[in-house]
């Protein structure tokens, strides 16, 4: 049946506003809430877990190869006085990730923020790279979001609610220097307009947002030279520390960020100012 003008432009009807505390430090609270998060035993990974564990969040921790995961946690669940529970899950695989995802919300009820922040870089000009790590580095970085994003999602829109957070990089935004890295720009690039893209497909059920980090001194690590420029080209001097990043995860987690979806957040210490 064909629309003419007239029914297109009818007035829509708004949304009701969410029952957001007005006191701002209220809005940041997460108590009550499950925060499932991937590449967690470290890095960015770990101080959003943090974050979420000072905001009184319950912890559902993923990691791959690296178990120190599963002691953070714990140590994270006695000073914070909440749940936390370590799970092994390799994200490359759709089938752990539909399991790991059942898990949590047997163990917790449900997932009310999903942070999709596993992800990898394979520093190399692309006629230097091996397809087997052109592979790798998209079923990390891409894939393994896809699969996280395709499972949590259901869960969200049964529930009626959910927030996702990605983790993709500045290097979606520009091409790095002084080190060749194409394939991993192209997969931050992918991710980020991932998120964009879910924020509308989710409109009637969940937030997606995506946090574009800059340098952050990390056991990821960038080279010397990389170093180096991260230094001479962000206006502040300078790589950031992980604490500095927590803040931006917990207001997108939290009702602070309502009325926020479909957004890429850059926090790169001005790095890609013009």
């Amino acid at each position: 049946m064909s629309m003419s003008v007239e029914d297109c432009a009818q007035p829509r009807a708004s949304r009701p506003v969410p029952h957001t505390p007005t006191n701002v430090l209220d809005q940041l609270s997460l108590k009550g809430r499950t925060v499932c998060i991937t590449g967690a035993a470290d890095g960015i990974g770990f101080a959003v877990a943090e974050a979420m564990a000072e905001a009184g969040a319950d912890l559902a921790l993923w990691y791959n190869s690296n178990p120190a995961a599963i002691e953070k946690g714990e140590a994270l669940a006695k000073k914070h006085g909440i749940n936390a529970k370590a799970y092994q899950v390799e994200v490359t695989d759709p089938v752990k990730v539909e399991a790991g995802v059942n898990e949590v919300v047997k163990d917790f009820g449900g997932i009310d923020v999903f942070v999709a922040n596993a992800g990898m870089a394979i520093s190399k000009p692309l006629l230097e790279t091996s397809l087997e790590e052109y592979r790798k580095q998209m079923s990390v970085n891409l894939d393994g979001v896809v699969y996280c994003a395709k499972y949590a999602g259901a869960v969200f829109k049964r529930q009626g609610r959910g927030n996702l957070i990605i983790t993709s990089s500045m290097s979606a935004h520009i091409v790095n220097v002084p080190v060749d890295q194409p394939i991993y720009n192209a997969s931050k690039a992918a991710v980020t307009h991932l998120g964009k893209s879910l924020a509308r497909e989710w409109r009637e059920f969940a937030r997606v947002n995506v946090v574009s980090p800059g340098f952050f001194k990390t056991k990821m690590g960038a080279s010397t030279e990389a170093e180096n420029e991260a230094n001479r080209m962000s206006v502040l001097g300078r790589q950031g520390d992980v604490k500095e990043i927590k803040g931006l995860y917990l207001y997108l987690a939290s009702d602070a960020s309502s009325f926020q979806t479909g957004s890429d957040v850059l926090i790169d210490g001005g790095y890609t100012l013009p």
